[in-house]
C-alpha cells in the first residue's frame, strides 16, 4: 500500500527524470507512460508513443512477471496502469491491484456476485475494463451495479444499482469518465431487455441522466423527443420483447465537439419480423448516437444496419481520427463493427463518408452514399427460408479491441470471416422466456456429424489481423491466422502491433508490413488486448490471458491441455521468467447413448442451443474453461438432473433451470450431450485406418459443401 502511495506522489517526478535521462522518447506523454483510459486516449486509438521496445529489439522480449488468478473462466479486460500500479478486473468482478513491474499483489476487491445469475449473462462472468477518476476506480458488475473503489486500498466507496433487478440485465463493458460523470451501459438484449446508457456523479454515485436507446410502451409516454421520433420506426408491440439496443461496449467522448458517442446493440429478439412486424428501421438499433455528455440529450445518429436481423451490433470500439478527405482535414469516426464494413463517418454531422467490407459480406452488396443506407441482398434476411450469411452473428469484428496508428493512418482490426445458417423461428412458436437465449432464429448447427461440421467450418471461416487504410478504403496488409476470435490489438510508435491469439501465443508484427517479428507461447487462449506502459524508465507490455465464453469455444483451437487459471502476464526486454507447464486433459469414456427418438434428439439439440450454448459452446464443444460436456466424468452424468434442474452447482456458477425446463426437457438435453460425447470418444479411439477413411470422406464432403456456399 505504501508503495502505491509513494508512486502516486512521485509519478510526475519519475516521468520527468526518465525524459531527462533519455530513457524515454522526448515525445512521450505522461498519458503514454501510464494507461489511464480504456482505449489509452480520448480518441480510443490504443496507439502508444513509447519506443523503447521497437522493431530492432522486440525479439528480445521475454516474460518478466505474471500473476495468477484463482478462476479459469477467461479474462477479457484491458488493464489500467497508474504510477507503477496495474489494475485489472478478473472474472466474477474481482479487481486486482499489482506492482506493474513485478506483478506482486497489492490488494484485491471482490464485488460478491451471486454466481447463480450466470444463466442470465451474455456471455460468461467476464469484465472488459475499469475507469478511473482521481483516487477512485469504477467498475460495472454482472448484477447491474456500478461500484466505486478506492484505488489505494481496494475499499468500496459507493455502489449503485443501474439496472432493474427484475430483468436479466448485466454489465461486462468498461465505464467511461467525462469530467465529473461516469458513464455506463449494459447487456442483456439476448434475454429481452431495453437498452439505455446512464451517467452518474463520480463522487456520490447519484444519477444525473439516462438515455434509452429504443422507445418503450407509447401508452406510458416517452422519456424524450428522441424516443418519440424513434417510435415511428417500430411496429407491433415491440416493448413486450424489450426491444434490445443495449450499449455493452463502444462509448467514446469526443472533446473536439464535446459529444458522447455511443454504439447501440442488436434488437431483441434478433429476428425483425417478430420484433417489429410490419417493418420499420427500428431506431436506434445498430447505430452510433451522439449525445450531449452533460445532459444526455440526443444530437444526431447514424444507423449502420436499419432493421437489423442478424445480431449486427454497433457496439464495437469507436475510434476518432482526422483524415484528409476530398482534400480537406476532416474529423471522422472509424468503426469496424459486426456487420463487416469499415464505416468512415463525419464526426460533427453523422454523415456516412465510406463503407467498404473488411471481411466477406453477403447480407448487403454495398452502401448508397447518397442515402447512407445498405443495399440488402435478397434472401439473406431468412424470411423465405434458411440462409447462409456472412458475417455470422459473432460478426466480422466483435468486442476484441482494434487499434489505430495516426502516423501511418492504419486501423488494425482483429477480424473473423465466418458464415452462419439462419433459420427463422415461426412467429407463433416464439417463446420469450426467462433464462432463454431469445433470438427468434435457430442457433443450433445443421444435423450432421460433428467432425463434418467442424471441417465445413474450417473451409468457410477464417481469421486475420487486417491493417486497413481508411482513406484508400482497402487493406494495406493482412496476416492470416489459424484460429478464430483472436485477441485485441495494441499499436506503438516503435513500429509494432501486438496481439494475442486464441491458440495461445503473444505476437508482434511490423506495423507497416505485417511481418511477424516476435512470438511466444502463453499456454492459454488470449482474448484481451495488450497494453504498454513505462515504470522507472523501462517499457513493459502486459496482457490478460485466459480463454472462456462461446467465442473461445468456437475458435477452432482444440486444446489438449487443461484450462489454466487466468493470468496477467508482463513482458520486458530481457525477461527470463517461465510459466509452469500445462496439465494434460483426461478423456473419460462416456456412458452409452440414450435410446431416444429422432424427435427427442432434435428437441435436445434445440434446447441446448437456447439454454446451454452461451456458456458451454456450440454443439457441446467446449474450450475447457468450463467443463467440456462431451468429456464429463460419469458422476456428472449420474447427477445430470440435480445439476440442470435442481441447481446442485449453483454456487459454482451453474444455476438450476427447474423453473423453465421439465424433466423431459432435461432428458432430451442429456441425450444430445451423450450423443456428442460418444461421437467424440469414437473419433478419439478409432483405429488409424478408419481415421484416415473418415478424414478423407469428411474432407471431400466439407469441400463440396463449402464450394456450394461460396460465391
Amino acid at each position: 500500500m505504501l508503495y502505491s502511495r509513494i508512486k502516486a506522489c512521485c509519478g510526475r517526478a519519475l516521468f520527468c527524470a526518465a525524459i531527462f535521462t533519455g530513457s524515454l522518447p522526448a515525445n512521450a506523454s505522461e498519458a503514454n507512460v501510464n494507461w489511464t483510459r480504456h482505449g489509452l486516449d480520448h480518441e480510443e486509438t490504443r496507439h502508444s508513443l513509447l519506443t523503447n521496445i521497437n522493431t530492432g529489439n522486440v525479439s528480445e522480449l521475454g516474460l518478466a512477471a505474471y500473476f495468477e488468478t484463482d478462476d479459469s473462466r477467461g479474462l477479457q479486460a484491458t488493464p489500467l496502469v497508474i504510477d507503477g500500479v496495474l489494475y485489472f478486473p478478473g472474472s466474477w468482478n474481482r479487481i486486482y491491484a499489482l506492482n506493474a513491474k513485478t506483478a506482486e499483489l497489492l490488494w484485491s476487491f471482490d464485488a460478491q456476485i451471486d454466481r447463480s445469475i450466470s444463466a442470465e449473462l451474455c456471455c460468461g462472468p467476464n469484465n472488459r475494463g475499469l475507469a478511473v477518476k482521481g483516487d477512485q476506480l469504477f467498475m460495472g458488475t454482472l448484477d447491474g451495479r456500478l461500484v466505486a473503489v478506492d484505488r489505494y486500498t481496494g475499499k468500496l466507496r459507493w455502489s449503485v444499482q443501474t439496472t432493474p433487478v427484475d430483468k436479466p440485465y448485466s454489465i461486462t463493458g468498461a465505464p467511461r469518465v467525462v469530467d465529473n460523470l461516469v458513464i455506463i451501459g449494459n447487456s442483456g438484449a439476448e434475454y429481452g431487455v431495453r437498452g439505455f446508457v446512464t451517467a452518474y456523479d463520480v463522487d456520490s454515485g447519484d444519477k444525473v441522466w439516462r438515455f434509452h436507446t429504443v422507445p418503450g410502451n407509447p401508452e406510458l409516454g416517452f422519456e424524450s423527443p428522441a424516443q418519440e421520433t424513434a417510435a415511428d420506426t417500430w411496429n407491433g408491440q415491440w416493448w413486450r420483447f424489450g426491444g434490445g439496443g443495449t450499449v455493452w461496449d463502444g462509448i467514446t467522448y469526443d472533446p473536439e465537439f464535446d459529444q458522447l458517442l455511443i454504439g447501440v446493440g442488436n434488437g431483441s429478439p434478433h429476428n425483425r419480423r417478430i420484433r417489429s412486424p410490419g417493418g420499420g428501421d427500428n431506431l436506434y438499433l445498430s447505430s452510433i448516437v451522439a449525445l450531449d455528455p452533460k445532459t444526455g440529450e440526443y444530437r444526431w445518429h447514424y444507423q449502420e444496419v436499419p432493421a437489423e436481423t442478424w445480431d449486427y451490433t454497433a457496439t464495437q470500439q469507436i475510434t476518432l481520427a482526422t483524415l484528409e478527405w476530398d482534400g480537406e482535414p476532416t474529423p471522422v469516426i472509424l468503426h469496424a463493427p459486426k456487420a463487416g464494413f469499415v464505416y468512415v463517418i463525419h464526426r460533427q454531422s453523422g454523415k456516412l463518408l465510406s463503407a467498404e467490407p473488411f471481411v466477406k459480406v453477403t447480407w448487403a452488396s454495398h452502401y448508397d452514399l447518397e442515402t447512407g443506407r445498405p443495399v440488402e441482398v435478397p434472401g439473406q434476411d431468412y424470411a423465405d427460408g434458411p440462409a447462409m450469411v456472412f458475417p455470422a452473428a459473432t460478426g466480422g469484428h466483435n468486442w476484441h479491441p482494434q487499434a489505430y496508428n495516426p502516423d501511418l493512418n492504419l486501423l488494425y482490426i482483429p477480424s473473423t470471416d465466418m458464415a452462419m445458417e439462419y433459420r427463422a423461428t415461426p412467429t407463433d412458436e416464439y417463446d420469450h422466456g426467462r433464462l432463454k437465449y431469445n433470438t427468434g432464429y435457430v442457433l443450433t448447427a445443421p444435423d450432421m456429424a460433428q467432425d463434418l461440421m467442424l471441417a465445413i467450418a474450417d473451409r468457410i471461416s477464417a481469421a486475420a489481423l487486417v491493417a486497413w487504410d481508411p482513406v484508400a478504403q482497402k487493406p494495406r496488409w493482412r496476416v492470416e491466422q489459424d484460429t478464430l476470435f483472436n485477441g485485441g490489438v495494441l499499436s506503438t510508435a516503435g513500429n509494432l502491433v501486438f496481439q494475442g491469439t486464441a491458440d495461445g501465443f503473444m505476437r508482434a508484427y511490423h506495423s507497416q508490413t505485417g511481418k511477424q517479428l516476435w512470438s511466444v507461447p502463453v499456454h492459454n487462449g488470449v482474448q484481451a488486448a495488450p497494453i504498454t506502459y513505462a515504470v522507472d524508465g523501462e517499457q513493459f507490455v502486459a496482457v490478460a490471458v485466459g480463454r472462456g465464453g462461446p467465442m473461445a469455444s468456437s475458435s477452432g483451437k482444440h486444446w489438449e491441455t487443461r484450462a489454466e487459471n487466468g493470468r496477467l502476464m508482463i513482458f520486458a526486454l530481457g525477461g527470463e521468467e517461465r510459466l509452469p507447464p500445462p496439465s494434460p486433459l483426461d478423456y473419460p469414456k462416456p456412458p452409452p447413448r440414450m435410446e431416444v427418438s429422432e424427435e427427442t434428439m432434435e428437441r435436445g439439440r434445440q434446447l441446448y442451443g437456447e439454454y446451454c450454448f452461451a456458456c458451454h459452446g456450440a454443439n457441446a464443444i467446449g474450450d475447457g474453461s468450463l467443463p467440456d460436456l462431451r468429456r464429463l466424468p460419469s458422476i456428472w452424468h449420474e447427477q445430470f438432473k440435480p445439476v440442470v434442474l435442481g441447481g446442485l452447482m449453483a454456487g459454482a456458477g451453474m444455476p438450476g433451470f427447474g423453473d423453465v425446463l421439465s424433466e423431459e426437457d432435461a432428458d432430451a438435453i442429456h441425450a444430445f450431450v451423450l450423443d456428442r460425447a460418444n461421437h467424440d470418444y469414437e473419433l478419439r479411439t478409432a483405429t488409424p485406418f478408419w481415421k484416415k477413411v473418415r478424414e478423407a470422406w469428411v474432407n471431400a464432403a466439407a469441400s463440396a459443401i463449402a464450394w456450394l456456399t461460396s460465391d
